[in-house]
């Protein structure tokens, strides 16, 4: 791949014949009974395996790239003032966006209402189909079982998920939140040590990210084959019969992806950041596109750092001080989707839920997605618990399971580039404020 261009086309044509060679691989496996056994043996043998490959490459480096990113970033800010400064415009930035896109998913369902006369025979045959599923997805909303829990324990779930006693226990699972805690207080301690050792200390956390920004390279030479497979995967398996069905309903979130990603994020950019909206989209082409096949944005977090600092110039401190932050609390798609699910499943249900239950469905969808796992399928279990909130029944998510996989994608794309325009954000404001003192 000898120019960045050519990496786009490469990348876009994998995820195409991906989808392409996915959707004849499923009506050929449905057409001839002794054709199914080859198509999942390749599924399983050739094309999950290079999936994971990339994927793994992926999740490798998300550790140490954003431990180096973030404590080195917060030991060069050095100021308090400067860090609460960074901070407070990335909280308002993410939490600005994200209302949005709670508020765009519930109005846009309310407007277009895919759900009513919704065939019954089909809602239950749907239901019946995917019941295990909810089963595994609901035991996952309830840790504790269903004992009410006290105060007391609830305020230790809060310490574990930001202080953990086991620190490598929680980064063993991924778990951002802890990870980045440590990062800044380690960013923190660096900064106050001798100016000499302070730069010691950064330049070698410098060293271990850009190694790790070398390996994402690495990993990018594998992505056009590795998105053909990740994407055949999924679509052979679910095929467009499904996708059908559920057209109206898949047509109104993709819409509201759509809108989020090509209005009012380029609009955002313009005005916060003075960038060429869509020109910028362009650049993260290739980010948006691994976002759509890993479904992850933990997994999309190396790429989306390199993209950040090398094709659109944020500053190394901004970018692993948003970015990081935002692939575990800035959940943009995340919000949206819940919002459509929650009123799409009431219409089905023939439930209507008033003004105060929308805006309570907006509050919770904006609350929760913060909580989401950053993995495919993480907001599913916190979904449920929303829809229980609003007296929309719970088990109605079966109705929806079969194209999550390829909405999660989507979302993904939402989450991650809300990430993206906010690190312009910050970075624009710094840029700003240094020049204002120099």
């Amino acid at each position: 791949m000898p120019t960045r261009h050519g990496n786009h086309r490469s990348i876009l044509l994998g995820l195409i014949l991906g989808a392409v060679a996915g959707l004849l691989a499923h009506w050929w496996g449905t057409r001839r009974e002794d054709a199914a056994p080859i198509i999942d043996g390749f599924s399983s043998v050739v094309a999950y395996p290079i999936g994971q490959v990339f994927l793994r490459l992926l999740f490798l480096v998300v550790v140490p790239l954003v431990f180096a990113s973030i404590a080195a970033g917060v030991a060069r800010v050095a100021s308090p003032a400067v860090l609460g400064r960074m901070g407070g415009r990335t909280l308002a930035c993410f939490l600005l966006t994200t209302a949005f896109s709670a508020v765009l998913g519930v109005t846009a369902m309310r407007l277009v209402a895919p759900g009513e006369g919704f065939d019954p025979a089909l809602r239950d045959q749907l239901m019946a189909s995917f019941a295990s599923d909810v089963a595994r997805i609901d035991s996952g909303s309830k840790p504790g079982g269903d004992a009410p829990i006290s105060l007391q324990a609830r305020v230790v779930q809060v310490l574990d998920a930001v202080l953990p006693r086991n620190i490598l226990g929680a980064v063993t699972q991924l778990q951002m939140l802890p990870l980045i805690v440590l990062a800044l207080l380690t960013g923190v301690g660096i900064s106050t040590l001798p100016a000499t050792t302070r730069d010691r200390a950064a330049s070698a956390l410098d060293v271990v990210a850009d190694a790790m920004v070398a390996i994402v390279g690495i990993a990018m030479r594998l992505a056009p084959l590795a998105v053909f497979c990740l994407i055949f995967v999924v679509v052979q398996r679910f095929g467009i019969d499904l996708l059908g069905k559920l057209a109206l309903y898949v047509s109104v979130v993709v819409g509201c992806y759509l809108l989020q990603l090509l209005v009012l994020y380029p609009t955002l950019i313009r005005i916060l950041s003075g960038r060429d909206g869509f020109a910028t989209l362009r650049r993260c082409i290739p980010l948006m596109i691994t976002a759509f096949s890993t479904s992850s944005s933990n997994a999309t977090l190396p790429t989306t750092i390199r993209t950040a600092e090398k094709e659109l110039g944020v500053r190394p401190a901004v970018a692993g001080f948003v970015l990081p932050l935002g692939a575990t609390i800035n959940m943009n798609g995340t919000a949206l989707f819940e919002g459509c699910v929650v009123l799409f499943v009431a219409q089905i249900f023939g439930i209507d839920l008033s003004i105060a239950e929308q805006a309570t469905v907006v509050l919770l969808a904006v609350v929760t997605s913060i909580g989401a796992a950053g993995v495919p399928g993480g907001s599913l279990p916190l979904l449920m618990l929303v829809m229980a909130q609003v007296g929309v029944p719970a088990e109605g998510i079966a109705i929806i399971l079969g194209v999550d996989r390829l909405l999660d994608m989507g979302r993904t794309v939402v989450n991650v580039m809300g990430d993206v325009v906010t690190s312009l954000y910050v970075n624009a404001a710094e840029d700003r404020a240094a020049a204002r003192t120099a």
